[in-house]
């Protein structure tokens, strides 16, 4: 049975047997919020995969002791989401549901089609929402590696992005309605090739963008034989993805505890 989620630093480098003292944040929402008792069982995780498993020794009101009973890995298939900007919140909708499917890093895409702009502080307050948006998906999936919310970026700055990742080995897929080979279509050397998936706008991607990633190593793919909103896209996606590459076969934790 999976245990809730907190986020501790010390989780790191934690082994059986050591006591680790949660204070802040956490600790308050732990103890106070969600009224965690002494006896109860936890999951503290550093956010970059690593997961130790607990029972709480003591409570205070901003603060728990937790005594350490096994240590893992979550061993996370990389998948990069590049969600286009999109408005009424889908873009956000987006980003929440993929991390909780698996997702491993964010990176904001301000296509030619968005009409969501992310310009000045605008920026850094939209891109701390999507950081906000992970943590709380993360916690509530109860994975152990935070993905990684980058800078918006620009066409050019994605093709850029684009090239060098499939130089350095990853397949780089984008959606799109008029593409002829299915995603379900496709054939893995290995069912953990890092997978980058790029998400348009709900006006879709234009076609100049289209050659562009494809020039640059990126394979257009159909998803369905439905267009789907861009809240849903990027989620369904990947749920096609664990389904046809065997990532979801098992039901425990990837890199298990002991």
């Amino acid at each position: 049975m999976s245990a809730p989620v907190f986020v501790d630093p010390q989780a790191a480098d934690a082994a059986v047997g050591d006591t680790i003292t949660v204070t802040g944040a956490e600790a308050r929402h732990a103890v106070t919020v969600q009224r965690r008792e002494v006896g109860e069982v936890i999951d503290l995780i550093d956010g970059d995969g690593r997961r130790v498993r607990g029972e709480i020794l003591e409570t205070q009101p901003a603060a728990m002791s937790v005594r350490v009973g096994a240590v893992g890995r979550d061993e996370d298939p990389e998948i990069v989401l590049v969600q286009a900007l999109a408005k009424g919140g889908r873009d956000e909708q987006a980003v929440e549901a993929s991390v909780e499917l698996g997702v491993t890093s964010v990176i904001p895409w301000a296509s030619q089609r968005a009409i969501v702009q992310w310009r000045g502080p605008k920026a850094d307050k939209a891109r701390q929402k999507w950081v906000d948006l992970v943590l709380a998906a993360t916690k509530q999936s109860r994975r152990a590696r935070i993905a990684d919310v980058e800078g918006v970026v620009t066409t050019k700055e994605l093709t850029w992005q684009v090239h060098r990742a499939v130089a350095a080995g990853a397949r780089v897929l984008v959606l799109h309605e008029d593409a002829s080979t299915p995603l379900t279509s496709l054939t893995w050397a290995a069912a953990d090739q890092p997978v980058w998936l790029i998400v348009g706008p709900e006006g879709g991607i234009a076609d100049d963008e289209i050659g562009l990633l494809a020039d640059a190593g990126a394979e257009p793919v159909l998803l369905g034989p439905h267009v789907l909103r861009a809240s849903s896209a990027g989620p369904a996606a990947i749920a096609a993805l664990a389904a046809s590459r065997g990532t979801w076969a098992d039901g425990s934790l990837r890199g298990g505890l002991r």
